[in-house]
């Protein structure tokens, strides 16, 4: 079961006003509480549940620009709209200066009063899932390096499996919060899949059962190399067949490959969240990136031949990108903390990923559905070289990446036979190192991020995972607040026909 979401608080001393705000917005199916003075207001705004409050700054025994001020300090999280008159001009200003979400004037608007608090609780629950994120890639860092050290240790292949499957399956429930992960390995013949190593589980690995390749989802992820996370298996229709298993109280979990050097090796398993909430987007992101950790530490010390032209493989254990990687995703996740409005949220995105490959330019494109091209959103690029205004989506490595959903990391792209210079070069039509990625939200690829690595930096596929991730949630945000934008343009047009209707 999710848990529910954030409560408004709503805080004015006319008991008119408290049960007409209130039932507007429970009529709009949003949780509240009304409360009439500022000592209230400061008692309920103690329960982190409370989220957005609605603030008249005309309360009586208690200025509400110092209820706001004191509100800064102790829930800088809580976003506040604040509600005056429009004589009281100089404190709307003044709470704005206070960092107040929004401002409404009375008398108010239902339309008007549901924009600005569905916007500020979309902006509480987006905070909190960014310092849940930031929290988690910190504990994800900390046991890359447990992860590192086991490796190191390891005296042979199984006991290398055995060390660094209790490591990863523990972290996996650190970071997830799930309390059943397993790691199941493919056997030699690569007909099935074992468990190597469990977490909350009731049996021992060895006693678990074995499923084969291609099926069950464990199967089917193996079998396609791509990471799923389901919210309810019955509504599933890929899975919504699968047989229930008593010692599971949750119907979603989480599954991605590992990959090893040239082969898949196995499949990384989470279910039963803490709470009963469903696996999402972030979870499969930082499931993700421990696979790819975890693939190279599983297959030794030894590199893999050099394949010319091509950057695909994992890189081998030793690899200092790792820690790299993990300071780049939030790197990524600061910026979408501190941006909202898109152009300046793309490019300040785009920024840590230009610096730290290094690569110029790094650009972002979008899927536009007039033309059906890819239309470029913005870019980040301190050389000048630029990068093309709109690719073909059917043409190219870059529409590889589209249509499949796969990083492609190449030192060599003209190499590959798919390759097209008009598309996948810069503006210049100059050749050379190219990363591509994709962008998804809610399971479809909207577009990719591309970089051009330069000075002798290669292309990392492993890198790339991690900035598809964490792009990728800076395309929900900028997706929520064009659709934000809309709402209310639409809302100022039916306002205006209104006003022309009533006066011919």
């Amino acid at each position: 079961m999710s848990e529910p979401g954030p409560i408004v608080l709503v805080v004015d001393d006319e008991r008119f006003f408290r049960e007409a705000i209130c039932d507007a917005l429970r009529e709009a199916g949003i949780s509240c509480r009304a409360v009439a003075s500022a000592e209230e207001a400061l008692a309920a705004a103690g329960d982190p549940a409370v989220g957005v409050m609605v603030l008249d700054l005309g309360l009586p025994e208690a200025n509400g620009l110092e209820l706001l001020r004191r509100l800064r300090g102790e829930r800088p999280s809580l976003r506040v709209i604040v509600v005056a008159t429009h004589a009281d001009q100089e404190d709307v200003l003044e709470a704005l200066r206070l960092d107040a979400s929004d401002y409404l004037a009375k008398p108010l608007h239902d339309e008007e009063l549901m924009l600005a608090v569905r916007r500020a609780l979309g902006v509480f629950a987006l905070e909190g899932r960014l310092a849940t994120l930031r929290q988690r890639l910190g504990a994800l860092a900390s046991r890359s390096a447990a992860l590192s050290e086991q490796a190191a240790v390891a005296t042979g292949a199984e006991d290398r499996a055995a060390r660094l499957g209790a490591e990863i399956t523990a972290a996996l429930a650190e970071v997830l919060g799930a309390s059943k992960t397993s790691l199941m390995l493919v056997d030699d013949a690569g007909s099935e899949l074992r468990v190597a190593a469990a977490t909350g589980a009731s049996a021992p690995p060895g006693q678990m059962d074995r499923v084969a390749v291609g099926a069950g989802v464990a199967g089917v992820v193996f079998a396609s190399g791509e990471a799923i996370a389901v919210g309810d298996l019955d509504a599933d229709v890929r899975f919504a067949s699968r047989a229930r298993r008593e010692r599971y109280t949750s119907r979603s979990l989480a599954v991605a490959p590992v990959p090893g050097l040239g082969r898949a090796l196995g499949v990384l398993c989470a279910t039963d969240r803490d709470g009963g909430a469903p696996f999402g987007e972030d979870e499969l992101a930082l499931m993700q990136i421990l696979a790819r950790q975890l693939g190279p530490l599983l297959s030794g010390p030894a590199s893999p031949p050099e394949a010319p032209g091509s950057a695909s493989l994992p890189e081998a254990c030793a690899d200092p990108r790792a820690h790299a990687d993990l300071e780049l995703a939030r790197a990524i996740c600061d910026v979408l903390a501190v941006e909202v409005e898109p152009q300046r949220l793309v490019e300040a995105a785009l920024r840590p990923v230009a610096r730290a490959l290094p690569a110029a330019p790094v650009s972002l494109y979008l899927i536009d559905n007039a033309s059906g091209e890819l239309r470029l959103e913005g870019q980040h690029d301190e050389t000048g070289r630029g990068d093309r205004k709109s690719l073909p989506r059917q043409r190219g490595l870059t529409a590889l990446v589209l249509q499949t959903g796969r990083v492609v990391a190449t030192d060599r792209p003209q190499a590959d036979p798919r390759f097209d210079p008009d598309v996948d070069t810069p503006e210049n039509g100059v050749a050379g190192p190219l990363l591509c990625v994709p962008l998804h939200w809610r399971n479809k690829v909207l577009g990719v991020v591309r970089a051009f690595p330069q000075g002798g930096a290669a292309a990392s596929a492993r890198t790339g995972e991690v900035i598809s991730a964490a792009l990728s949630a800076a395309v929900r945000n900028l997706l929520l607040y064009r659709s934000l934008l809309d709402s209310i343009e639409d809302l100022a047009e039916a306002r205006r026909e209104a006003r022309g209707a009533n006066n011919p």
